[in-house]
């Protein structure tokens, strides 16, 4: 007995010792897998590993730049996965027609107002697929294999922005590829929101996501629920000013319809006026 403990003694001290973050780098590990299970890097909270070997690395200049990653400022700010007031869209597409130069839709995903997905679906378009625009788009032949039909993907995304207001980037790009339509005083574009323009131009997401929310994104393949979170997210931050800004568009636009009631019946009165004297002047040349 004394002999077989002994060599169970040897055999763990011959055993490599693991170290001591291998459990921490084994979560880490499984949450990114987790996370391209959706074709893209969902976005998570920074953590900033303290208390361990690896805290020393910190200072290093790779994990330095990790801290300014979109996952630091894009993630989902609250647990709730609703259908809230407000949404966010972007949609990618790929190439259809005999060139594939036609635009058609193959995915599309919907945020909440905490950034948190709502409705992500492969779309199956209608005509037969030329250009999956892969290096852009993202999306791959296989992605589309069970893909749902595109009249049931606009059904819901339809039920999902009724009566709601809609936030993104270039909306009329993906409305279209929709075949849907939605009231301009509900609309939220940040292409279209005058204060983010550069001398009249038109600014691109990832130019805007850079200057407003410091982050990176569109560096390779479009993603976009990374695109519909930063949409949301610099609408959020100029949420009040914005809001206020539409409040007084809608007030002008009320004053100049008043103003055109006011005047229609005056220019009817002139025109009738004028209809009697040309009368009057008729009638005495007879």
């Amino acid at each position: 007995m004394e002999k077989a403990r002994d060599g169970d003694a040897k055999r763990r001290r011959s055993l490599p010792l693991l170290n001591p973050n291998w459990a921490q780098l084994q979560a880490k590990l499984k949450t990114r897998r987790s996370s391209h299970r959706s074709g893209c890097t969902l976005l998570q909270p920074h953590q900033n590993i303290q208390g361990t070997a690896l805290g020393k690395r910190k200072q290093r200049p790779e994990d330095d730049e990790e801290s300014h990653t979109p996952s630091a400022t894009l993630a989902p700010t609250s647990s709730d996965c609703s259908v809230t007031d407000t949404v966010a869209m972007d949609c990618e597409m790929v190439g259809v027609s005999s060139q594939g130069t036609k635009s058609a839709l193959g995915r599309v995903t919907l945020v909440n107002a905490w950034g948190n997905v709502i409705y992500d679906e492969y779309v199956r378009p209608i005509e037969r697929v030329v250009d999956f625009r892969s290096e852009i788009s993202g999306i791959r032949p296989h992605n589309l294999r069970k893909a749902k039909d595109f009249w049931t993907v606009q059904k819901h995304v339809a039920d999902l922005m009724k009566g709601r207001i809609l936030v993104g980037h270039a909306l009329h790009n993906d409305l279209k590829a929709l075949l849907l339509s939605h009231p301009k005083k509900d609309t939220r574009d940040t292409s279209e929101y005058m204060p983010f323009k550069r001398d009249g131009r038109k600014s691109a997401l990832r130019d805007l996501a850079s200057l407003y929310l410091g982050v990176t994104i569109q560096e390779r393949e479009h993603c976009p629920v990374e695109d519909a979170q930063a949409a949301m997210a610099i609408y959020q931050k100029h949420k009040k000013e914005w809001e206020r800004s539409i409040k007084q568009q809608m007030r002008s636009k009320r004053k100049t319809r008043k103003k055109k009631k006011q005047s229609k019946p005056m220019d009817n009165e002139v025109l009738r006026r004028d209809h009697v004297t040309i009368v009057s002047d008729t009638q005495k040349f007879d």
